[in-house]
């Protein structure tokens, strides 16, 4: 039986000389194993807990950066928002729930659609016919108005984000599944645990599945900054996560109405973590295309 063609095991030693060849990827990586490192560490490396009535004092409220807290412990050095909260504390704990959301419905749409692909792919007749019926239907409508709609309908919590940007995402890995998938069926080592009378699952899991895992690496990474984006969207429309549990595009929403005022900070600092954080995803993902891509290569 003829091997199968890629496994990221053997090529190992290939695959991270080509990506660590990439000084945008390198520093695109680096940024965010910070970012993650700093979030889930957020209760130890924050000098407050923003969101611990005990630890907030509303004289703290919109002190510039830099400032002194009013009890004298720790300096606020991305200043204060209108509640008091330190900003830095803030968006650290922010960025936790923005990661959470990004990486937990990129995980579950990743599953569900490359299960969905799978089954469309290998399977065919009007299995296929329905499920790429239903990722048209998807694709072909606006995500965030119908996210809106479907978040007005759930109400706002972290599980219902989640959920709505798994309906909404499942669908991309599905398509590159199920494309990746009419490939490999059609190759020598398939035809050949066929006739061998291989079932049918392990034909699946074992010869076509990691063949097919290249391109949804990729998908994954640039659908976590995707969803990330989408979260802080609705988010900053108030349709996103509770006021009890505040992303970065939350944050973002609650100081918009001080612009106006000259209290940059409150909107500013949020605003910056959420852009380094897409950034840093982006160029992870277009490094990963481009080694999973021979054709993008040089």
């Amino acid at each position: 039986m003829a091997s199968v063609p890629f496994k990221l095991e053997s090529n190992w030693r290939q695959f991270r000389r080509d990506f660590f060849a990439s000084k945008g990827a390198v520093l695109g990586l680096a940024v965010a194993l910070m970012l993650i490192v700093a979030a889930v560490f957020a209760p130890w490396v924050a000098p407050q807990n923003p969101y611990d009535l005990m630890q907030i004092s509303i004289l703290d409220a919109r002190l510039p950066p830099g400032t002194l807290s009013e009890m004298g412990t720790f300096t606020h050095w991305l200043g204060t928002d209108g509640q008091g909260r330190d900003l830095f504390s803030a968006v650290l704990y922010g960025l936790r729930i923005s990661l959470m959301v990004g990486v937990g419905s990129a995980l579950a749409a990743g599953i569900l659609g490359t299960v969905l692909g799978l089954v469309a792919a290998y399977f065919g007749g009007k299995t296929d016919t329905m499920i790429m019926r239903l990722v048209d239907l998807l694709l072909s409508l606006p995500s965030i108005l119908v996210a809106m709609m479907i978040l007005a309908y759930l109400g706002k919590s972290i599980g219902n984000v989640i959920i709505t940007l798994v309906i909404m995402e499942w669908a991309y890995y599905a398509r590159t599944a199920r494309g990746q998938a009419l490939v490999e069926r059609q190759r020598d080592y398939v035809e050949a645990a066929r006739c061998l009378a291989v079932p049918q699952w392990r034909i699946v899991l074992k010869h076509i599945l990691p063949n097919c895992l290249p391109p949804l690496i990729v998908i994954g990474t640039l659908q976590i900054a995707r969803a990330i984006t989408l979260e802080a969207t609705l988010s900053f429309l108030g349709l996103g996560v509770p006021v009890t549990e505040p992303s970065l595009g939350l944050l973002i929403s609650n100081g918009y109405q001080y612009m106006l005022s000259g209290e940059y900070w409150i909107c500013f600092y949020p605003g910056i973590a959420l852009l380094i954080t897409i950034v840093s995803l982006n160029l992870v993902g277009d490094r990963l295309r481009d080694i999973f891509n021979p054709r993008l290569q040089k």
